[in-house]
C-alpha cells in the first residue's frame, strides 16, 4: 500500500548528499568514519526508485550525481512550483536493526553540528520491517531497492510512504538467521520466562542446546536489538515482547508440531472436564488459556498440546472434524511447550509466554487476544516471570 501526497507549503528542491560530506574533518564525529559507505551505484538505483514514486510534477534534476572529489554526493530534485529542501543522503550496506539503531544515534549527534532543517534519507539494498520501524520512529526517511520508501518533508510539503512487495534479494545485507526450530524456541522461552539471564554456558545447559549454537542465536538477537549484551557477551536486557513477536513470526503456531482438528458436540466445558480427569500429559494454550487472564470474548476453540493426538483424541472422546471443529490438538515436536505450565481448577495451562506467542499467529481473533495478553504481561511481570 502506498500513500503519496502534497502539503500546501512554499519552496521546492531537494539536494541529496552523504552526511559525512557536510562535515569538515574538524567536526567529524569519531565513530562516523565507517558508518556511511560511498556507493554511487546504490545511490543511482535508490534515486531511480524514488523517482518512480514521486507525485506528478516532482522531478529529479540538476544533472544527476556530482562528480567531484567525493563522487555520488549530491543530486537535485524539483517540484512544480520551484520550492526546495535539503536532504542528507546516506548509504548503508548493512541494515540490521542494531546497525540502524547505531545510525540513528549517530544521526542525532550529527544534528548538533548540521542544519536541523535538513532531512536525512537513508539508502540501502533492503530494510527489514524491524529496521524500517526504527527509522520511522526516529523520523528518518529511507529508500531501498525493493521499493520500500518513506519520505516526509514539512517544507516543502511532501509525504511518500510505500511498502515494497519484493523480498530481500541481497543476502550480503542481512544474514540469514531466524528463530525457527525447537532449539531456538527453547532459547526464547528461557530468555523470556526469567528476568535474570545467566551466562552463556548455564543458559545453554538450561535450554538444552550447544553453547556454540546459543552464541550464534544471541549474536543474531543482539543484531536485531531483541537483546542487549555486555562487553563479555552476557545478556543484560531482553525485550521480551519483541522477542515473542519475532518468535511467533519465524515459528508460527502451525510449525510447533503435527495437528489434528476434532469436535466435541457437548462443547468446551465437556472438553475441560475430560482434560481434568485424564491421565495425559497436556497443556492448554490459545484463547482458552488467555481467557482466564485477559478475556476478550468467550473462547470457541480449545487448542491443546499433547504427546500423541491420536491417543489424546481417544482419551478425550473427540471426533475427527474438518468443519465445525472446536478442538485443535497439537502433537508437539518439543517438550518446551509443557515447560512451566500452571494448573488451575485441575486444568494444566501452558506458560503465559507460550500462550502469547501461539495467539499471535492463531486464526480469527487470536492476534487481538495476544495483544491484550501482552498488555497484561507488561503490567504484571512479577506474576509470570521467574
Amino acid at each position: 500500500m502506498a500513500v503519496v501526497g502534497l502539503l500546501p507549503t512554499m519552496g521546492n528542491k531537494f539536494i541529496f548528499c552523504n552526511v559525512d560530506n557536510l562535515l569538515s574533518p574538524d567536526t567529524m564525529l569519531p565513530e562516523v568514519g565507517n558508518m556511511v559507505v560511498p556507493d554511487n551505484k546504490r545511490m543511482e538505483q535508490g534515486l531511480e526508485v524514488l523517482r518512480e514514486r514521486l507525485p506528478a510534477g516532482w522531478k529529479l534534476g540538476g544533472g544527476a550525481l556530482s562528480r567531484g572529489k567525493d563522487p555520488g554526493r549530491t543530486v537535485a530534485i524539483s517540484a512544480p512550483d520551484g520550492r526546495r529542501a535539503v536532504l542528507q543522503l546516506a548509504v548503508r550496506p548493512r541494515t540490521t536493526p542494531r546497525d540502524i539503531e547505531t545510525f540513528c544515534l549517530q544521526t542525532r549527534r550529527r544534528q548538533e553540528v548540521l542544519s536541523k532543517a535538513a532531512t536525512t534519507l537513508l539508502v540501502s539494498g533492503y530494510f527489514s520491517p524491524a529496521s524500517r520501524q526504527l527509522l520511522r520512529e526516529e523520523g528518518i526517511g529511507y529508500v531501498d531497492l525493493c521499493g520500500n520508501v518513506l519520505l516526509t518533508l514539512a517544507e516543502p510539503g511532501l509525504f511518500i510512504d510505500v511498502e515494497g512487495s519484493a523480498p530481500n534479494p541481497f543476502r550480503e545485507d542481512r544474514p540469514e538467521r531466524s528463530l525457527k526450530g525447537a532449539k531456538a524456541g527453547r532459547v526464547v522461552r528461557e530468555l523470556v520466562d526469567f528476568r535474570q539471564v545467566p551466562g552463556v554456558r548455564e543458559l545453554a545447559a538450561r535450554a538444552g542446546v550447544d553453547p556454540g549454537y546459543l552464541s550464534r542465536v544471541l549474536a543474531f538477537l543482539d543484531r536485531e536489538t531483541l537483546v542487549n549484551r555486555g562487553a563479555r557477551g552476557r545478556v543484560e536486557r531482553v525485550d521480551w515482547a519483541a522477542l515473542l513477536r519475532r518468535w511467533a513470526t519465524d515459528a508460527p503456531l502451525e510449525s510447533r508440531g503435527l495437528t489434528g482438528t476434532f469436535s466435541d458436540p457437548r462443547g468446551l466445558p465437556s472438553v475441560l472436564r475430560r482434560l481434568a480427569n485424564c491421565g495425559l500429559r497436556y497443556a492448554v494454550t490459545g484463547s482458552l488459556a488467555a481467557s482466564r487472564i485477559a478475556p476478550i470474548a468467550p473462547p470457541r476453540l480449545a487448542v491443546v498440546y499433547v504427546d500423541d493426538f491420536a491417543v489424546a483424541s481417544r482419551e478425550l472422546d473427540l471426533r475427527p472434524a474438518e468443519a465445525g471443529a472446536n478442538v485443535l490438538l497439537i502433537q508437539s515436536n518439543d517438550d518446551i511447550v509443557f515447560a512451566r505450565a500452571a494448573e488451575k481448577d485441575s486444568i494444566r495451562y501452558a506458560a503465559v509466554s507460550q500462550v502469547a506467542a501461539d495467539l499471535l499467529t492463531s486464526p480469527g481473533r487470536g492476534p487481538s487476544e495476544a495483544e491484550e495478553l501482552l498488555a497484561w504481561m507488561a503490567g504484571h511481570e512479577e506474576a509470570w516471570r521467574g
